[in-house]
Order: C-alpha cells, then structure tokens, then sequence
C-alpha cells in the first residue's frame, strides 16, 4: 500500500470505543473450502445462514448490541428479507462484495463491477445507504494500490478490510493498527493488541473460538487501551451453529480451523457481549448512523 495514504485519523471522539462486525456468509462459502468447494455448486447446497443471523441478532437484542453486518450480493439476493430484518433492527448494512472472491485475484476493473453491484444489492434490499467495505480475506494489500480509489468511485465511505498482523492467509504485520485515510477512504482495521514488541490479533475470528476466553478479553482490552481508534471484532454466523454439515476433502488444518470450538462459541459471544459496550462501525467512526433511503 502507498505509504503516502497513511494518514492517521482519529474519529472516535465522542464515538463507540467497540465495534461489532459479522460477515454474513454461509459455511460452505468461507475459504477455507474454497480449494473443495466450487463457486458454480453453492446453490446445490441448503443454505443455513438466514437461521443462523436471526440467532445473532436475538443475541444482540438481548445484549443491547448494535453491529456491522458485512454481506455478501450473492446472499443478499437470495434473502433479501434477511436484509431488511437486519436494518429494521438497527444494525448497519456494508458490503463484503458479492461471491467472496479475494480483493488481489480480481483485476481493477473486476473489482469495481462488483463493489458497484453488490452496493446496488444491498441497497435495494435495505433501503439505507452502504456505506462500508469488508473485502474477502483482508484481501485488500500491495497487490491492490487501485482498491481505495475504486471504493472511493463506487460511493463507499470507508473499508475495514485490514488486519494488520502476520498470518499465512492474509495481513501485513507493518501497516497501521489504527483507521487511517486513502485518498478520501477511511480504513478501519480489525482490532489488534501489542505485547513485548509484538502484535496479537484481539479481533475475532477463530482465535478467539480457539483461545481461552479470559485471554481474548484481556486483548480487547489491551487493543482499547493502546489504540487510536475503535476495537472493531468480527465473527460470522456459521461460527454459532454447530450442526452445520461437515466438509469432506479439505485440509486438516482447514478443517481444525473452521470447526475448532463451535459448540462453544455462542456462550463465549454472549458473554463478550456483557463485557463490553459494542456498537456499529460507521457510528466508532463518527460517521453517524445513516436511516434514510438509499439513494
């Protein structure tokens, strides 16, 4: 990424200290599967996702939760009442592009088409405008110097596709843990805490499914208490539904991965819920929580 983009921004004064995302995709749609699983087979599959966001968002309402839900065109399309429920319970609707291909394996181009369409969907569907971007994988790095200026073309106001960590799938252990400013895009990365010179990923995910809860929550905490900006956490919903079909073929490391912990990851979001106050992206950021009709 042009360092020269990298301007710090603070736009949290005022604003929620916790932001809670959730990327809306089924379990047969996560990478981890990808090299098993065909883009061109999803529909033959009975898709588990709209029961499993309508668990999430009783448990937010219980919690007194709000949230930033990050959905896929090719879901939304075919549940666009599952859209709708999601905004008229006051969560924010963003876009994690339309079939979660990888921000880096599309040309420019290709990734404007879909930025643009999935936006047009998900609009449609909610009647709010869209204003964020979560890109597949944290796609978006060095391999993609054109990606801000086409969220920016696009009409997105700001994208949290970083997780600025070393990871053999995706992150950049050098870039910004806090939001910062690409041409006229704000980045928003997920949350990240630093120990001994070192960071650690405080951001969701399947470590948090896989690490001891009281480990995850000091990082959170140390991720609030070091960082200029918003600690913004994910998870997806096929990470509460334990009875999702198993996948034959993948990896064993991919399987470890996506399976480990299921059955409990419910309780431990429930309780992390408790723990701290979470609400939506766009309002961490000082955006303001935009109601009116798409436009």
């Amino acid at each position: 990424m042009a360092k020269a983009h990298r301007k710090p921004v603070d736009k949290t004064q005022g604003a929620a200290r916790f932001a809670m995302s959730v990327d809306v995709e089924d379990f047969f749609q996560v990478w981890a599967f990808s090299d098993v699983i065909a883009r061109s087979d999803w529909d033959g599959f009975a898709p588990r996702v709209g029961d499993a966001t309508q668990r999430v968002l009783d448990l937010f309402d219980r919690r007194d939760a709000k949230g930033t839900f990050f959905m896929l065109g090719w879901v939304a399309e075919r549940l666009p009442g599952l859209v709708r429920e999601i905004a008229s319970r006051g969560h924010e609707i963003a876009s994690h592009g339309y079939d979660h291909t990888k921000s880096f394996s599309q040309s420019r181009d290709a990734f404007k088409a879909d930025i643009v369409k999935t936006k047009r969907i998900l609009e449609d569907a909610s009647g709010r405008s869209v204003r964020g971007f979560r890109a597949a994988g944290f796609s978006i790095d060095a391999r993609t110097p054109w990606a801000y200026d086409a969220l920016r073309e696009a009409g997105y106001v700001y994208s949290s596709s970083s997780h600025p960590i070393a990871h053999d799938h995706y992150g950049d252990p050098t870039a910004p843990r806090a939001p910062h400013d690409h041409g006229g895009v704000i980045e928003a990365p997920v949350a990240t805490a630093e120990f001994f010179g070192r960071r650690f990923s405080a951001a969701g995910g399947g470590w948090f499914r896989a690490a001891p809860y009281a480990l995850s929550r000091r990082l959170i905490a140390a991720s609030a208490s070091t960082m200029n900006g918003p600690v913004i956490f994910y998870f997806h919903p096929w990470e509460i539904d334990p009875e999702q079909p198993r996948i034959d073929g993948a990896t064993l490391k991919s399987r470890l991965r996506h399976y480990v912990n299921l059955d409990r990851m419910e309780a431990k979001l429930d309780r992390l819920l408790g723990d701290f106050h979470w609400g939506r992206i766009d309002e961490a950021l000082s955006l303001g929580d935009l109601r009116s009709e798409a436009a």
